[in-house]
């Protein structure tokens, strides 16, 4: 009797009493796992590297959005906010407000700071003004560079203006210097170290400065037509719900065209941002953990091979297959809970890592703990794929005869029941179900799921069309050559897991390289072909003829008319009711930039109807981009009402537009015929290409002139966004990482593996003659053949994957670097080389003459 066997059939003759039956597969289980885990190894690892990918994104999102919810007074500034643009909240309304509880009044627009003395004196850098009253911070700390807390801060805005950080590191700001702003001079008499409502700002063009509320008026920065914004804050006394405060004001004031948020939800975009990456960061996690199935079942595999003799023997004892069954499922189950268990906890930890790595360019401080949901979904989902790939071997290992004990290796294994498979599927179906219901976009989660099944199905055809292909080539006339092709598909052959394995690592190898290089040059090539060099922004109305005739000659200028106002009612049906549309919800919320023209901007295609002639003078026209319209459903000749200043205007859709956004001009999405709003107040903004020679001075130039204006430097602009996709491609790396690792993991066990399958088949073959050259040139040939022809299937796969991206999530142009995709998929290649070379030289390494005694 098989050793090892006689052990684990201990249980089968012990008295009934002793032992009820139906805990002889616990019984022979635990025996089993005190020898260790073997070759379950590989199935610890990959389980291990999935859930911790899981766990880690699920604490991390839910870590930021604790420090969203704990700190929500504070990012917001109170516990309910009324926000309007370009007009400030009418008495009646300011006296609703006030009724509610105590008010602090903020007033935000950008604005250029101009040094007027010391080392910045001459300087200019655009900022984010913000003027405040004697209340702010009604919640939170804020805090000088020396230290002072809320008195200091207050007592520093009565005397002057605060700057922030960034305006004494780049321009040389100290206390005590005068700064310019708009047409009035402040002294600097603080620098602004923490900001407590600053996650609430959203993008920022520049670093805050605080000025006193009364002063505002000074600097003349609030024009007819200024962009700027109103924020009236709101302190409820102790018990008060914010919810109720909120629908009041809504009901009272229905069409005023406010935004009102509470301290629920204090930074709603930070919050849509988290939510939406820590989605797609778990969709890429969910594939590493599909990759660890594979892994799952290559080790589950491997290790009842290892097992065979066993099984037979007990199967000719009277072990049931059901036993036998239950015995090693009771196994894997132990296995893989500790694996998902260790994954949980170092998923717990990635908050805690983030924070000490890259604390300073999260949204928000994350509310660092513990946080249970996210880690027992991450160990749900990893048990449930680990048994969906564990079940059909494990079935295989229960159906196999007991002969099979006096076969050795030469019966190939039999496939499992129509039972298992149905198991293992309706699991699978189970954890696609669960990542969709769980998803905040489910359609997405489908499309990427099924994307996903799509990639690891042709990758397991072309495993399958390998071994096809390899059996069906005439043989080669030299030996070395015929042994390599014969081991692409002779029977226990891992050609398909390898190919599934390092396809998909270097399928989302290729997209990385593609998405990165094609974005580096749109941002390169692209963009300076087309963009300008400045934004201005709030030129006077009256001023735009003198700001033409200011211009360096030889400069490239446009200009438009500028308003802003949100989306009031479409077709007479307030917005409101269109909030549960999460695809459009984006084009509801907040204010929408509103423009008119005579003629169809530049850069701009007619998709639908028609542009009205340059003298129409009849009832209100819009033309509307046609990728909102599409969202919202809207067609030509429906009616937008938006509100402007307050006032309604109720406009027909007369055109659908198609809009170059990637071009960094200036591109609205609504607008309007001349006559529906030149008597409106406006603003002028310009786009300016001065000449090379010019653009050193050309931002003084403008400050010194037009002090109330906003000068952006595209460069700087594009500098940012760099930086930003730059973090999110940092965090989107870290999540394919770990598929990559997985898929790394599930290499180098199928090439141990299938060594440790080939020490016999070695050792015959150097009795017969074989030197251990040729049989590493064998092995050489067998997967440089694998990774070449993987490498060359991948590099497609991952272009129609990052064209996919480009083209339809981030609307970008596909311009990869091809070269740098094939020497990524190529180094992938020699890696596999490299490996397989690596795993069959220590199976050549085995001594002959033990070898042969047990065979």
């Amino acid at each position: 009797m098989n050793v090892e066997a006689s052990r684990l059939v201990a249980p089968l003759g012990a008295p009934a009493r002793a032992l009820p039956r139906r805990h002889l597969a616990l019984a022979m289980a635990r025996r089993e796992l005190r020898g260790g885990i073997g070759q379950l190894k590989l199935l610890f690892v990959c389980l291990f590297l999935g859930v911790l990918a899981l766990a880690g994104v699920g604490s991390l999102a839910a870590a930021i959005q604790g420090g969203l919810a704990r700190e929500g007074q504070s990012i917001l500034g109170g516990d309910v906010e009324v926000r309007l643009t370009q007009r400030f909240p009418t008495e009646a309304e300011r006296a609703a407000i006030a009724a509610e509880g105590e008010i602090s009044d903020v007033v935000k627009m950008r604005a250029m700071l101009r040094g007027l003395s010391g080392q910045a004196e001459g300087k200019q850098l655009l900022g984010e003004l913000k003027a405040v009253d004697r209340h702010w911070p009604f919640y939170g700390e804020a805090r000088l560079r020396d230290g002072g807390g809320n008195a200091e801060v207050r007592d520093a805005l009565s005397r002057g203006a605060v700057v922030g950080e960034a305006f004494a590191d780049q321009l040389g700001v100290r206390p005590g210097d005068r700064i310019g702003l708009g047409e009035a001079s402040f002294v600097v008499t603080g620098i602004l170290a923490v900001e407590p409502d600053r996650a609430s700002e959203g993008f920022a063009l520049g670093p805050t400065i605080l000025v006193p509320l009364d002063r505002l008026e000074d600097t003349r920065l609030v024009q007819p037509g200024s962009l700027f914004r109103s924020h009236t804050r709101i302190r409820l006394a102790e018990g008060q719900d914010p919810a109720a405060v909120v629908e009041r004001l809504k009901t009272r004031f229905p069409d005023s065209g406010w935004r009102i948020a509470d301290r629920r939800d204090g930074a709603p975009g930070v919050r849509r941002f988290v939510e939406r990456m820590a989605q797609f960061l778990s969709l890429v996690s969910l594939t590493a953990l599909a990759v660890a199935g594979i892994g799952v079942s290559d080790g589950v595999r491997t290790w009842l091979d290892r097992k065979s003799g066993t099984i037979a023997s007990l199967k000719a004892m009277g072990a049931s297959s059901r036993l036998i069954l239950r015995t090693y499922l009771l196994v894997v189950a132990g296995v893989g809970l500790a694996a998902a268990a260790l994954g949980a906890v170092a998923g717990a930890l990635v908050p805690f890592l983030v924070v000490r790595l890259a604390g300073d360019a999260m949204p928000v401080a994350p509310a660092l703990g513990l946080y249970p949901a996210p880690l027992f979904a991450a160990i749900g989902f990893g048990l449930l794929v680990a048994f969906a790939f564990a079940i059909p071997p494990l079935a295989r290992a229960g159906a196999l005869p007991a002969q099979r004990l006096f076969r050795g290796n030469a019966e190939s294994w039999p496939w499992p029941s129509r039972g298992a498979a149905l198991a293992s599927g309706g699991i699978g179906l189970l954890v696609a179900g669960l990542a969709i219901w769980q998803s905040p976009e489910p359609l997405f989660a489908a499309a990427f799921l099924a994307g996903a099944l799509i990639l690891f199905g042709l990758l397991w055809a072309l495993g399958w069309a390998v071994r096809r292909g390899a059996a069906r080539l005439p043989r080669p006339a030299r030996a070395v050559p015929r042994l390599a092709l014969a081991n692409l598909h002779r029977p226990g052959a891992m050609t398909g897991q390898l190919v599934v394995a390092l396809g998909l690592g270097l399928s989302l190898f290729a997209a990385l390289a593609m998405i990165e290089t094609s974005f580096n040059a749109e941002l390169k090539s692209t963009v300076p072909a087309r963009a300008p060099g400045f934004f201005v922004l709030d030129i006077p109305k009256e001023e735009e003829a003198r700001f033409r005739a200011l211009l360096p000659e030889g400069s490239k200028v446009a200009t438009v008319p500028s308003l802003r106002g949100p989306l009031t009612a479409i077709n007479g049906i307030p917005v409101s009711a269109f909030r549960n549309t999460s695809e459009a919800a984006w084009v509801l919320r907040g204010d929408r930039g509103l423009t008119w023209a005579s003629d169809l901007p530049q850069g701009n295609k007619l998709t639908e109807g028609k542009w009205w002639p340059a003298d129409y003078r009849g009832e209100p026209l819009v033309s509307m981009d046609a990728e909102q319209a599409a969202l919202l459903g809207l067609k030509v000749g429906d009616r937008l009402t938006v509100s402007v200043l307050g006032v309604d205007v109720t406009a027909r859709i007369a055109s659908l537009r198609e809009i170059r956004w990637d071009s960094l001009g200036f591109n609205f999405a609504l607008v309007f015929d001349p006559a529906s709003l030149a008597a409106a107040p406006y603003s002028w903004m310009a786009t300016v290409s001065p000449p090379a020679g010019a653009e050193a001075g050309f931002t003084r130039l403008i400050a010194d002139e037009f002090p109330t204006a906003s000068v952006i430097k595209v460069k700087d602009v594009v500098e940012q966004v760099e930086g930003i996709v730059g973090q999110v491609g940092i965090a989107v790396r870290a999540a394919a990482s770990v598929a990559i690792l997985a898929g790394l993991a599930v290499l180098v066990g199928a090439i141990a593996a299938q060594a440790q399958s080939r020490i016999h088949d070695g050792v015959i073959m150097k009795t017969l003659g074989a030197t251990r050259r040729q049989l590493l040139a064998a092995a050489g040939i067998e997967y440089l053949a694998i990774g070449l022809s993987v490498a060359a299937v991948s590099l497609g796969l991952g272009a129609i994957l990052s064209w996919l991206i480009l083209t339809h999530v981030l609307q970008l142009g596909f311009r990869p670097d091809w070269g740098v995709a094939a020497l990524t998929v190529l180094l992938g290649a020699l890696v596999t080389l490299g490996l397989g070379l690596v795993g069959a030289h220590r199976a050549l390494g085995v001594r002959v003459a033990p070898a042969l005694r047990e065979l």
